[in-house]
């Protein structure tokens, strides 16, 4: 048995070929993909933060009108750029949008990736201290993000408040209980996933990461996996460590998928360079008839070690189309492959 998620960019243009002409347009037709895919029986509503970008980005209104939309399926992230984020803001908004779904948030946040601006956290107010990344930056943001989800007092409370305070030294609020046990690292490399690990942050991985040593995609982010649940376990956690990948699935089960998608069957790995000469590698596309479809992923070792899949939907086709998209996999794949 897998979870099966949707994760959307919520790319938006004023193309007339495009679905999503505008802003709005991206989060009206997320929070509608969202209710759809809930009614499928889908496990995961999913969306990726881009700064600086015709994309979907601050994430907790959305996530909050999702939440109150619906009454099952996760909602979460993949990724927040943590080189952005203020993390004492971002836990009273992540426990308000926590709160208002019934608890079923669940926050993916990483280093960030490639961006549209040169240094865009600057902008946001963010400067690596001397001597540091920033990456590094990113890391230690996420650190008291998890620090401060644990709902712990820290603040020395006024002696004159406005309203009366409970006893003792003041946390955050909302504090959303439960929700520090919900955080994800989007991890590029090895190394990032067992840090992850030891802070006890389940793994996202995507369809990218640094090339470590020059295996298939699917091999190298199946190795990544096994590390990171080997590290969990040696850090003593006692609940069970969550591990999601991401791929782009086509079932062709009509005309319309074979115009879209039909000429991406002989998709491939491909090496890219990222942050200064950094060599990645990405992670194919899959697309075929459901029979060859599911013949193609059982091989795909890193779907294999992972518990939940995240289905990047091509947002800008519209919400019927994307449905359609979510449906011929839970219908026509996810059964054959154990997984429903």
């Amino acid at each position: 048995m897998k979870k099966i998620g949707f994760l959307s960019f919520g790319h938006w243009s004023p193309s007339p070929h495009s679905g999503t002409r505008s802003a709005a347009d991206a989060l009206l037709q997320s929070i509608d993909l969202a209710v759809a895919a809930e009614a499928l029986g889908a496990d995961g509503a999913y969306f990726r933060v881009h700064h600086f970008a015709r994309q979907l980005a601050s994430p907790f209104p959305l996530l909050a009108a999702v939440g109150a939309k619906t009454r099952r399926i996760e909602i979460g992230t993949a990724v927040i750029d943590m080189r952005y984020e203020n993390p004492f803001y971002m836990t009273e908004d992540a426990g308000a949008a926590d709160l208002i779904a019934g608890g079923r948030l669940q926050l993916g946040l990483s280093r960030g990736s490639p961006e549209q601006v040169i240094d865009g956290w600057r902008y946001f107010g963010h400067v690596p201290p001397e001597g540091e990344t920033d990456a590094g930056m990113a890391r230690q943001h996420a650190e008291i993000f998890l620090q401060l989800l644990r709902g712990e007092g820290f603040a020395e409370p006024n002696p004159r408040p406005m309203f009366p305070n409970p006893p003792g030294l003041l946390r955050l609020e909302p504090h959303s209980e439960g929700l520090r046990e919900r955080i994800w690292w989007g991890a590029a490399t090895n190394a990032t996933a067992v840090w992850a690990a030891k802070l006890g942050m389940h793994l996202q991985s995507s369809t990218l990461k640094f090339d470590e040593g020059g295996a298939p995609f699917h091999v190298q982010q199946a190795e990544q996996i096994r590390a990171f649940r080997a590290a969990w376990k040696e850090a003593g956690h006692t609940r069970a460590p969550r591990v999601s990948v991401s791929r782009s699935i086509f079932a062709l089960v009509d005309e319309r998928d074979r115009a879209y998608f039909g000429r991406n069957g002989d998709s491939r790995d491909q090496i890219g360079f990222i942050d200064e000469g950094t060599r990645a590698i990405f992670g194919r596309s899959y697309a075929a008839e459901p029979d060859r479809l599911i013949e193609e992923l059982r091989r795909d070792e890193a779907i294999a070690e992972a518990d939940t899949l995240l289905l990047t939907v091509p947002n800008q086709l519209g919400v019927d189309y994307n449905t359609h998209v979510i449906e011929a996999i839970l219908t026509h794949v996810a059964p054959g492959l154990g997984w429903r």
